[in-house]
């Protein structure tokens, strides 16, 4: 009995942190939709503006995938709505041409310091209840 209860108290933390998962990217992606610009979007930007600083505001794709929780393919077509938007840069690695970097425009660090706010006030208000 004890181990029932421990794996539905186990399963209900899962669910839990799924719910509060949804109810903040819906969140995000609401006010953020107002800008073109979706959370899985705003994340890409967020490490380049926030996290690559020393690197020129610049990522390698395969650094990205697992840090925005997108399959290869998938953040590869967001990388290129980004770029077609004029946020984003991709240029082929020098040191290893099968690897791409991809760059932050100025309008994208323009656009990223717009909408930091709201995601960040999205993320207080269902994060911190």
């Amino acid at each position: 009995m004890a181990a029932n209860t421990a794996q539905s108290g186990l399963e209900q933390r899962w669910r839990d942190i799924l719910s509060a998962h949804a109810r903040t990217m819906c969140e995000i992606d609401r006010v953020l939709h107002p800008h073109g610009l979706g959370a899985s979007d705003f994340e890409v930007l967020d490490i380049l503006a926030t996290e690559s600083p020393e690197e020129g505001d610049q990522c390698r794709v395969q650094n990205l995938v697992g840090r925005v929780h997108l399959s290869q393919s998938a953040l590869s077509r967001l990388i290129g709505r980004l770029e077609k938007d004029g946020l984003v840069e991709r240029s082929v690695c020098a040191e290893d041409r099968r690897g791409v970097w991809v760059t932050l425009t100025r309008k994208g660090r323009e656009l990223h310091a717009e909408v930091l706010p709201l995601q960040r006030a999205a993320l207080a208000r269902t994060l911190q209840g």
